[in-house]
């Protein structure tokens, strides 16, 4: 198991630059609602508590936080479900390092930093990774 730490990094110019994780320590960022349960939207909160989760998200964010990866959820939910909400994956047993709330809401998200981020769709169903080739938008050089 990994122990998660950064390495550190200098330009050109010998200034440091902001750390990166090991290569094989993976920074997982994963929304709540429709991913690992139900699509709660936050008009409805007191549906919350209530859903089920999804057993295969379970079982395999569980793995990844095991393996050493670092866990973090990443949801369009608001600071006023944040109990509700660490409650609710406490109580179903999810094993996670940070809780993010207040995602932009509606989707198509781009996501540019200066760092390497690799989007993954979620269908449906929690598995393993496979690797296949498929077309992305860039900036032009």
């Amino acid at each position: 198991m990994s122990d998660h730490s950064l390495k550190t990094l200098k330009g050109t110019d010998g200034k440091m630059l902001s750390p990166i994780l090991p290569e094989d320590v993976k920074n997982f960022l994963i929304d709540i609602d429709g991913t690992i349960c139900d699509d709660i939207p936050n008009e409805e909160p007191e549906r919350m508590s209530t859903c089920s989760p999804y057993l295969d998200a379970l079982e395999i964010i569980n793995k990844w936080y095991d393996e050493g990866h670092i866990i973090t959820f990443f949801t369009s939910r608001t600071e006023e479900h944040r109990s509700i909400t660490e409650e609710w994956l406490k109580t179903h047993k999810f094993k996670y390092h940070g809780l993010l709330v207040g995602k932009p809401r509606g989707g198509n998200y781009h996501w540019i930093d200066n760092h390497l981020v690799r989007a993954t769709r979620f269908k449906g169903k929690f598995t393993d990774f496979v690797i296949e080739n498929k077309e992305i938008e860039v900036f032009k050089d």
